[in-house]
C-alpha cells in the first residue's frame, strides 16, 4: 500500500522494542487468520470443467488437461495480452517476473503452472523470449476460455460495473488479470478456485518487500496505483510500446474514480 503522511517518532531502543512487540501481536493474528482462510479455501466445492478447451502452444495444440504435465494440480495465470496488443500488460509482466524461480518448487509439490492469453502464440513467444521467461504460456485466441473464466469482456460491457471479480466491479480493459486453479481427478478436470483484482498480489513478491520499507509502495500521487510499473527492460526510458495503453485505465477515467490501494489495473479488492 502507499506511504502514509504520518511522520513516526525517533525513540530509544526500549521504546522501539515495546512498539515492535505490540505490533508483532497484530502480525501474528493476521498470520493465523491467513492460515484459517487458506484452510477454508482448500475446502471450497469444486466444479467440473465440461468444455474441451484446446490452446495453441509453442509445440502445437494442447488441452487444459495437457497443461497439468503429469501432475494433479494446475495454477493458471490469466495474463492480459489482447490479440492486437503490441506487448503484454506491464502489470501482468511485473507479476510474472516473480514466477520462474517458483517452478521447480511447485513441481515438487505436485503443481504445474501455465499462463494463458488471447494473443496469438507467435506474438506470445516473441514477447516471452524478450522477457527471458521460462514458464509455460499458451494462447486461447481460438477458444472461449478467457471469456468463460471472467477475464475477457466485449467493448460494450466496459461501461458496466458488474463484469469483473464475480460481478463486484467493472474493469477498464477488455482483458483482465487473475489466477484460476484446477485439479485433475481421474479423467476429469475440476475448477477449484479463482481470484482477481488484488488477489493476484499473492504472486508479486516485490510488493511484499515494498510493504516492509518506510515509504511502502510509494504510489501516492499517481493517476492509478500501478502507473509506475514498466516491463523490466524499460525502466531506464520508461517507454510503453502501445501509446494507447489498452491494459490500464486512461488518466481521464482514473481521475473520476476515488483512488484506493490496488495492485492490478484498477481499484479492485
Amino acid at each position: 500500500m502507499s506511504a502514509t503522511v504520518v511522520t513516526p517518532k525517533v525513540v530509544s531502543h526500549q521504546e522501539w522494542l515495546a512498539a515492535r512487540k505490540q505490533f508483532l501481536a497484530e502480525e501474528k493474528e493476521l498470520t493465523r487468520l491467513r492460515d484459517e482462510l487458506s484452510r477454508k479455501r482448500r475446502e471450497l466445492p469444486r466444479e467440473l470443467v465440461e468444455k474441451q478447451y484446446v490452446f495453441d502452444g509453442p509445440k502445437g495444440k494442447v488441452t487444459l488437461a495437457d497443461l497439468f504435465d503429469g501432475r494433479s494440480q494446475l495454477i493458471v495465470y490469466h495474463f492480459m495480452f489482447g490479440p492486437d496488443w503490441e506487448e503484454g500488460c506491464p502489470s501482468c509482466s511485473f507479476g510474472m517476473d516473480h514466477t520462474d524461480g517458483t517452478l521447480p518448487h511447485l513441481a515438487n509439490r505436485d503443481v504445474s503452472f501455465a499462463a494463458i492469453s488471447r494473443a496469438p502464440i507467435a506474438t506470445i513467444e516473441g514477447f516471452k523470449n524478450r522477457m527471458g521467461w521460462r514458464f509455460n504460456w499458451v494462447s486461447s485466441y481460438r477458444n472461449d476460455f478467457n471469456r468463460d473464466y471472467g477475464v475477457t469482456f466485449a467493448k460494450e460491457e466496459l461501461a458496466r460495473g458488474d463484469i469483473y471479480n464475480f460481478g463486484t466491479s467493472g474493469h477498464p480493459s477488455e482483458e483482465a488479470p487473475g489466477f484460476s486453479v484446477f485439479e485433475k481427478s481421474g479423467n476429469e478436470v475440476l475448477h477449484t478456485y479463482s481470484t482477481f483484482g488484488r488477489g493476484v498480489e499473492v504472486g508479486i513478491h516485490t510488493y511484499a518487500l515494498l510493504d516492509l520499507v518506510p515509504k511502502g509502495r510509494n504510489e501516492d500521487g499517481l493517476y492509478f496505483p500501478m502507473a509506475w510499473v514498466r516491463h523490466h527492460d524499460r525502466y531506464e526510458d520508461g517507454r510503453l510500446a502501445d501509446a494507447a495503453k489498452p491494459y490500464w485505465p486512461s488518466e481521464e477515467a482514473a481521475a473520476t474514480q476515488q483512488k484506493k490501494p490496488s495492485s492490478c489495473c484498477a481499484d479492485h479488492v
